[in-house]
């Protein structure tokens, strides 16, 4: 599994249209995407900062969406972005949420 770990430093007072863009506009594309598996979305308080972590079944699909899904994410979100996010990649060594996905099916 490979992880996509996206810093997001937002405008002054706009976590509550930004969550709800990313609701309605962003994980739609996301789930489009080939090989997408989850995304989990933070807010730090203050309402400012945001880590976005997508995770992926391969690091192939991972870099599909980031030319290919990745641009439509940022124009949809550009309104509320002070800033550009910053991108990290990472290999996924473990995932207890996925664990229990597996033993649950």
């Amino acid at each position: 599994m490979y992880a996509r770990n996206v810093a997001i430093r937002l405008k002054p007072n706009t976590l509550v249209d930004f969550t709800q863009t990313f609701e309605t506009n962003v994980l739609p594309i996301l789930r489009r995407q080939k090989g997408f598996q989850d995304e989990i979305t933070f807010a730090m308080p203050g309402g400012t900062d945001i880590v976005a972590i997508s995770l992926w079944d391969t690091q192939e699909n991972a870099d599909t969406y980031n030319t290919a899904g990745y641009p439509e994410v940022l124009k949809s979100l550009e309104r509320f972005l002070d800033g550009s996010p910053k991108l990290r990649t990472s290999d996924v060594i473990s995932s207890t949420i996925h664990k229990a996905a597996v033993i649950a099916a």
